[in-house]
């Protein structure tokens, strides 16, 4: 399975192809369009959301509600576009202001430096997160799939700036995880701690600052032996963080008892018992990988996001042009978009755990593929 994103932030909008999805699934608009939604949520999200809503133009690989089993194409219109017709044009201007004051922290003097240009609006436009907006889209295909064969998704925040939500029911769904983080506006489990936070990110705005945190994301059904350990780019755990690490400001992936290096093996790992036909573990330390392969226990993986590197009070930096000391460029930001990327991560689970299944179980017909997994010995 392969997909590709095409569109600047402030373009016409957003392109998605994805190949490789079996025939006979259905698919409606409307749940693609409920988790674009969920991506616009978030206590601290910038003045963007309150322009665009997003919705999603199916034009390829659907018909009659079911996908063909042919490329599915869609495309998301930035709302935004009709205040960028001037700046974003196709053809040449010459009157456009360029920009030549990088962000540090951000993609714009690499991304300057790399392709030559002396326009830093070339660099931002692709770098920036609106991209993920077709990945959520894309994904949700993806999670659909695996909602059929009762693989299910969800995330929650675990730490904001430096607030911490440590009360968690180990007992809780994975889908009642996200029915409660769902109703959160920072997406925490424990809404307690719901008032600190936002204190934490309104403090920020209001210096010009952002804040980044961490969230977890769980998924449950997956059976025994998605990945591979004969090598190394076929490891579950290699492909979840790679694509993890691919959404803007994640710094860092783990599973399972977070960095766990201060206790003894005896203590972490989960020893194995059989009870009722089947083995069983007494603890999921490991965060449902071993050796590469997921070994159907909940796979946990936690993230960090970084703080947004677009500061309304911006850091020094230095013209590009005129090689001159001067605070760094100002764009429209969000003061924190943990929430959103916690919803992008699960759009990149979904796509890369159908994969493997797909890979594992394969199938022309989602039918054929759920004949497939129903059959499978685990």
């Amino acid at each position: 399975m392969n997909f590709i994103t095409a569109g600047e932030s402030h373009g016409k909008g957003l392109l998605g192809i994805i190949e490789g999805i079996p025939s006979g699934l259905n698919i409606q608009k409307d749940f693609i369009n409920f988790h674009l939604s969920r991506r616009q949520k978030g206590f601290g999200r910038g003045g963007r959301m309150k322009i665009e809503k997003d919705v999603v133009d199916i034009y390829s690989g659907i018909r009659l509600g079911y996908t063909l089993g042919s490329p599915i194409g869609l495309m998301i219109k930035n709302l935004d576009w009709d205040n960028w017709k001037e700046e974003m044009s196709v053809t040449e201007n010459p009157n456009i202001k360029k920009i030549t004051l990088p962000r540090p922290g951000h993609a714009d003097l690499a991304g300057v430096m790399k392709h030559g240009f002396d326009d830093i609006r070339n660099v931002i436009e692709r770098s920036s997160a609106r991209e993920t907006t077709m990945r959520v889209a894309l994904g949700s295909i993806c999670r659909k799939l695996l909602e059929k064969l009762n693989i299910h998704v969800a995330s929650y925040v675990t730490q904001i700036h430096t607030v911490c939500d440590d009360i968690i029911d180990h007992n809780i769904s994975v889908n009642e995880v996200n029915n409660l983080a769902d109703k959160s506006p920072v997406r925490v489990l424990n809404n307690k701690i719901e008032k600190k936070i936002i204190e934490t990110i309104k403090k920020a705005q209001a210096n010009g600052d952002t804040v980044g945190g961490q969230f977890k994301i769980l998924i449950s059904g997956c059976p025994y032996g998605l990945g591979d350990y004969s090598a190394w780019n076929k490891k579950l755990n290699a492909k979840l963080s790679e694509a993890i690490c691919s959404i803007n400001a994640i710094k860092g992936v783990s599973f399972g008892s977070t960095f766990s290096s201060n206790a003894f093996g005896s203590e972490l790992h989960d020893e194995i018992e059989y009870k009722n036909n089947q083995f069983t573990r007494t603890n999921n330390n490991a965060g449902g990988i071993e050796g590469g392969m997921s070994n159907s226990q909940t796979i946990k993986i936690n993230a960090m996001m970084k703080p947004l590197s677009t500061l309304t009070t911006p850091l020094k930096s230095v013209d590009i042009k005129t090689k001159e000391s001067k605070l760094a460029h100002k764009e429209r930001t969000d003061s924190c978009a943990v929430p959103a990327a916690a919803i992008v991560a699960e759009s990149m689970t979904c796509i890369v755990i159908a994969d493997t299944i797909l890979d594992k179980f394969g199938g022309d017909s989602f039918k054929e593929l759920l004949h497939h997994f129903q059959s499978a010995k685990f």
